[in-house]
């Protein structure tokens, strides 16, 4: 398959996340994502992108997918390919939680991607991104690199901060949460000396808690006009939704491959 331009650094991205750093990175927002998905419930969640990172492992959702622009070799998770971030294949009003690692920050167009996870989610659903802090070391050293065309992090359009974030989610009317920081170790190349630095993940927590390397934001689709009422008490038994994807590609990776 050929692969838009769009998506060839969020490829390189992939092989980054698995050297010392990127194995660092992924550690804590992978836990970071651990707490935040057990406790949102629903039927259906999707994660976007970066098959490296298993946003989903802790939700407990009944149907989960991974989309993405190739079927991962391995891939715990029941999975959909498409061509385009900025074109998902979802019905509308479809998901209740969608997880963007990473995703934005390596788009030409993040704002068509986060209208189509607008468009996707229902109204209360949820939307978790993670992204690189351009106001921390790990932003310092990746414009430094770009001067001598010898980056530290994959090739990428933008590091998004979580301020312009938040602007870009409030609006299309999202309820967005304080976000979470973390990764306050300097950007080193070896385990050896980001164990050295192991001291400055306590510390940065504590006095310098927006300057983490990576940052988590959760939002929330309001829906104008909405009210939540209490229970109707129907003695008629639920049935769970199921969403599906709108285009036939919907693949399984364990059937197909055996």
């Amino acid at each position: 398959m050929n692969r838009p331009l769009s998506e060839k650094p969020i490829i390189a991205l992939g092989s980054w996340l698995a050297s010392p750093s990127g194995t660092y990175v992924r550690a804590w927002e992978e836990a970071q994502l651990a707490t935040l998905t057990t406790d949102i419930f629903g039927f259906n969640a999707v994660q976007i992108g970066v098959p490296e990172i298993d946003g989903l492992a802790a939700s407990r959702m009944p149907h989960r997918w991974l989309a993405d622009i190739d079927v991962p070799r391995k891939c715990k998770l029941q999975a959909v390919v498409m061509h385009d971030f900025a074109e998902l294949p979802f019905a509308t009003h479809s998901l209740d939680l969608v997880v963007l690692p990473h995703v934005l920050e390596f788009a030409p167009e993040p704002h068509q991607i986060l209208r189509e996870v607008d468009r996707v989610l229902i109204p209360e659903g949820q939307l978790i991104v993670s992204g690189f802090n351009p106001a921390s070391l790990w932003g310092a050293r990746q414009a430094a690199t770009r001067l001598i065309s010898r980056q530290f992090l994959p090739q990428s359009g933008e590091l998004i901060s979580v301020s312009r974030l938040k602007d870009w989610l409030k609006l299309l009317n999202m309820e967005v949460h304080p976000g979470h920081f973390g990764c306050y170790a300097p950007p080193c190349d070896t385990e050896r000396w980001l164990q050295r630095f192991d001291f400055m993940e306590r510390a940065g927590m504590r006095w310098w808690p927006f300057l983490g390397g990576v940052y988590i934001v959760q939002a929330i689709k309001r829906v104008k006009g909405m009210r939540l009422i209490g229970p109707a008490w129907n003695k008629k038994k639920a049935t769970a939704r199921q969403g599906v994807p709108a285009t036939n590609k919907h693949i399984n990776y364990k059937n197909e491959h055996g």
